[in-house]
């Protein structure tokens, strides 16, 4: 029986091969991705995600589920807005990016429950958290409609998703930015992270991406009602977010 198809960057793949190929990846930029993520955006990834956890509005108590959470950015910032008595999440399919986040936090004082975990299969209940948030982790998914139905269910009526993730530049901008993308980025890789070709995966892997109005086409198919995006540096990256309403 042949294999479904799907991306891997610009290549095709089996299914069955993607998520291999994305955590070798992973495995391999861990240990410099902080720096590299600053690097590669001029430090506005935190700019970015400062408006996530603002549009997040986490309070004193709540349940927050942070999935692909990497280093550890976005669980640490909503574990002071929860307090002692609410619960985040810190998640990643990818173990070394999760160690990497786990011992971030703990070096800061951090203590957050972490679990190795697949997005497309969520090992929660239905109706649990308040919050479900997961940045520039979506588009690396084999399934991102799978994803995006789990995260739907694991919310609580009048929890809120949000969706940070590269998007579609302003058309006047592409060219400059693929120009960017497909040469100082590999090029940036292999001198910081010694690996080019997982930061021209990266680049591709961007291109592959749905756009931002289809996005929200598959978060309203996902079961989320009152979708918006917010489009951040002129469409490099958008904030999606979406209720679940019953």
């Amino acid at each position: 029986m042949s294999q479904e198809k799907t991306h891997f960057g610009f290549q095709t793949v089996d299914e069955s091969e993607k998520a291999g190929k994305v955590a070798q990846v992973f495995h391999s930029v861990a240990a410099r991705y902080d720096v590299m993520n600053d690097l590669m955006s001029a430090g506005l990834h935190r700019v970015w995600k400062s408006f996530t956890i603002g549009r997040a509005a986490v309070r004193p108590g709540m349940k927050v589920l942070d999935i692909a959470g990497g280093t550890g950015d976005l669980a640490r910032a909503f574990a002071l807005k929860a307090g002692p008595q609410g619960e985040v999440w810190l998640t990643d399919i990818n173990d070394s990016m999760l160690r990497v986040g786990r011992d971030r936090l703990l070096d800061d004082g951090v203590v957050l429950p972490c679990a190795v975990c697949d997005a497309e299969h969520l090992p929660f209940p239905d109706n649990y958290f308040d919050r479900v948030t997961v940045a520039f982790g979506l588009r690396n998914m084999t399934h991102k409609d799978r994803a995006l139905s789990e995260m739907t269910r694991v919310l609580r009526p009048g929890g809120k998703l949000l969706v940070l993730e590269f998007s579609r530049i302003a058309k006047p901008l592409a060219p400059a930015y693929d120009w960017y993308s497909f040469n100082v980025l590999p090029w940036l890789g292999s001198k910081v992270a010694g690996d080019a070709d997982s930061y021209r995966y990266l680049a591709e892997s961007i291109r592959m991406h749905p756009d931002q109005d289809t996005l929200k086409g598959m978060l309203e198919q996902a079961g989320l009602s009152r979708v918006q995006y917010f489009n951040l540096t002129a469409g490099l990256t958008a904030l999606h977010e979406g209720i679940k309403m019953v």
